[in-house]
């Protein structure tokens, strides 16, 4: 049997989500979102730290991040459902004075892109605020108290929630095999449940989304990269408010845990591949750069069966790839985010529903920056606030 949708959405993590729930808002019912697993959250989703910050060095980021900030904030009013947003912010730490030219440019810009509330720090004032920190590496560092985390599972439990109550179908088990292309324009999708009958359909797979865009006859530059995470057991003394902390030497950065911390860093040596197993060897070197950033992190105690690993889905230029595939009509991408999916969630779904709807974004003005053609033409952004 095949069934027919106006929208197709190929994912049904925190993105795919989203953007069923922005499509409802600009009037779509007849949405179908597709989810491979038995289960939503299964992918990136369920890994991520939930980090959302509006402190990057490029507008069209900072953008992103000025709608869906708001958002989740807000994100019980308008969807019914809360978010787990809290707004702890996040502190940047600098131990080179290089490392304060970059923040004091990239505050500039932020200034300039409307966000107001991002300052810079004296070393003084940093450890003010983390008084565990090492003071012989802070120089000084910015902040944001409006930063902070959100709880991914519950963001997209929430979308997915309102949207199926406004009519949008989910099936699970469900894995795209094929899209149909005719003349140049998307025309059905099968499914290993059946097929689908449909112009449009949003490529929102998150690490897998080249290969659901090679289903189409399509290139998408996009690969997958894992990183690891470190839990602690309760670890006492850390402000109940503690910001994430990020240590701009190394890329090492925690936030609160319930009662311990979450750790991260992004191990140079990782290759690309669809790695997903955690190694426990992980831990010694996270460990080294957790003490050399916080002497009392020496005392942290680490169950290693507790981490964990996921895959960011990287674009070329860290940036989202976002907007209609060249030669392909009703084909959109929603992919690239390079570790900012969850944060940019809501901002995404706005962006690729209205250029659904309405043939370009109106809210957010993406259209050129992250554009999928800006590889081949030469436009591919810088941005020095990667983590």
């Amino acid at each position: 049997m095949t069934h027919t949708a106006d929208v197709v959405i190929i994912g049904g993590g925190i993105v795919g989500a989203s953007v069923a729930w922005h499509l409802c808002s600009l009037g779509c019912r007849d949405i179908l979102m597709l989810e491979r697993e038995s289960q939503q959250g299964k992918g990136s989703t369920g890994k991520s730290m939930g980090g959302v910050r509006a402190q990057f060095a490029t507008p069209v980021n900072i953008g992103m991040s000025l709608y869906s900030i708001p958002f989740f904030a807000d994100f019980e009013a308008r969807t019914g459902h809360p978010s787990g947003y809290k707004p702890h912010g996040y502190l940047f730490v600098a131990s080179e004075e290089r490392h304060l030219a970059v923040l004091r440019q990239n505050g500039r810009v932020q200034q300039q892109c409307g966000l107001g509330n991002a300052q810079m720090l004296s070393s003084r004032e940093v450890l003010a605020m983390a008084p565990m920190l090492r003071p012989d590496r802070v120089l000084g560092g910015s902040f944001c108290p409006t930063d902070g985390f959100v709880d991914p599972h519950l963001v997209m439990t929430g979308f997915t929630t309102a949207a199926v109550g406004r009519g949008v179908t989910l099936w699970r088990d469900a894995a795209v095999t094929a899209i149909g292309v005719s003349g140049g324009k998307i025309d059905s999708v099968t499914t290993s449940r059946s097929e689908i009958s449909t112009p449009v359909v949003v490529n929102a797979a998150g690490a897998w989304a080249a290969q659901v865009a090679r289903l189409a006859g399509y290139d998408l530059p996009v690969t997958p990269l894992r990183r690891m995470l470190v839990p602690t057991e309760p670890f006492p003394g850390i402000p109940e408010r503690c910001p994430m902390t990020i240590d701009m030497s190394s890329g090492f950065h925690f936030r609160p845990e319930g009662l311990g911390l979450l750790m991260a860093w992004n191990d140079p040596d990782e290759t690309s591949g669809f790695k997903t197993q955690f190694e426990e060897g992980f831990v010694e070197k996270i460990l080294t750069r957790a003490v050399d950033f916080v002497p009392a992190f020496e005392d942290l105690q680490v169950n290693p069966h507790r981490g964990w690993a996921g895959l960011y889905e990287v674009s070329p230029d860290h940036h989202a790839i976002l907007g209609p595939a060249p030669g392909i009509d009703g084909l959109y991408f929603a992919n690239g985010f390079s570790g900012h999916g969850v944060m940019h969630s809501p901002a995404t779904g706005c962006v690729v529903a209205e250029w659904i709807v309405h043939g370009r974004p109106r809210t957010i003005d993406v259209a050129a920056e992250l554009a999928p053609t800006r590889f081949a033409e030469g436009k591919a952004i810088h941005e020095t606030a990667v983590l």
